[in-house]
Formats: structure tokens, sequence, C-alpha cells
């Protein structure tokens, strides 16, 4: 196993809309103000909307680093969180996500909808090819990621995953538990082939 390197900073994938459960939004308070706590900069996707919006709000109201990577597209429709610790325009959404892999420690989703499961996919097909050794959670807020969970598994069971792979995304109901879990967490070593080690 290869050990995960000290968590400073940790990407959050989630929604641009805040969801009909007033649960979610609760959530990202409460993941905001645990990445506050320690000290941790939020890097995520620089906008006002929805889930982002409410945790950019959390973590800056307990004075925390907030870096905002923001499209073009996006920042001229004037959706840019404005008073960010600091902000990046990106020409298009794939230089966005790969700006945030390479600021982020770390990677946690919150509940969202396409772009947070497409963000979420892409950093744990990373850690399975080797190309970084990052973990990654969810926020499993009122079990909304369940059937990601059961999906990993039914992939596995099916031979398309390895177990290793099926089970290295971390879940949780507790941003404490979940940030602790990321800090202890290491990334498989074995290759994503069936059959291979």
């Amino acid at each position: 196993m290869i050990s995960a390197s000290p968590l400073r900073s940790i990407a959050v994938f989630c929604g641009s809309n805040h969801g009909f459960n007033p649960a979610y939004a609760e959530g990202a308070r409460a993941l905001g103000r645990e990445i506050a706590r320690r000290d941790v900069c939020l890097v995520y996707g620089g906008t006002s909307k929805g889930l982002m919006g409410v945790l950019a709000d959390t973590v800056l109201a307990e004075g925390g680093e907030v870096v905002g990577i923001i499209t073009q597209l996006l920042y001229d429709l004037g959706h840019l969180y404005p008073g960010l610790t600091r902000h990046e325009v990106t020409p298009d959404m794939r230089t966005r996500k790969t700006r945030m892999s390479e600021c982020a420690d770390a990677f946690i989703a919150l509940p969202g909808g396409l772009g947070t499961f497409e963000e979420l996919f892409e950093v744990a097909t990373l850690t399975q090819l080797g190309e970084h050794h990052k973990g990654v959670a969810c926020l499993n807020i009122e079990g909304f990621f369940e059937p990601l969970r059961s999906l990993l598994n039914h992939a596995a069971s099916e031979g398309f995953m390895k177990t290793e792979h099926s089970e290295m995304v971390v879940f949780d109901t507790d941003p404490v538990a979940l940030i602790d879990a990321l800090e202890r967490w290491q990334a498989p070593t074995v290759t994503k082939w069936i059959g291979a080690q």
C-alpha cells in the first residue's frame, strides 16, 4: 500500500443546485465547518450556485481558505463566487477538472448531478490506474450515495472491477469521520485488470 500525503487541500465536487432535501445543504455546511476547522484549503468549482455556494459560504465564514476554479463560460455568465481567497478561470471543463485535481490532496463528493458523478468517477479512475495516489470519498447524506455503492459492488461481482477498487471509495455520513478516513487512506496497489496482480 502507498501512504497518502498529509491533507493540505481537499477538492469537493457537488451540485450547483440545492436538491429538495434541506439535509443536503446542512451536510455541506457541516463539511465546510470541518474543512475550515482543520485548516485545510477547499478547492471547488468556484460558483455561488447550489451546494457549491453553501460550502464556500461556510468555509469562508469560518475563516478558511477557498480556491475556486471556474470555466470561462461560467465566469462570463457571472457565476463566480465573490470574495474567494483565490480563483482561476480555465478555458473549458477538461482544464478545470485537471486544475482541481492538481490542486487537491484528496477528493470528496457531496450530492449532485451529472457533473458531480463525472468528476468523482474521473478522479477514482485516475487512482485506479495509479496516475495519482489520492483518496476519494462521498459524504453519504441521507443515503444519497447508496445506489453508487451498490453499483460499485455490482461491477466487482460481475467481474468488471477488482474488489480493492470497488472498496477504495470512502463512504460516511459524518464529515469528521470521513476526513479522518481520508487522512488514513492508502491507495490499492493491484492493477485494474482481472486475473493480474
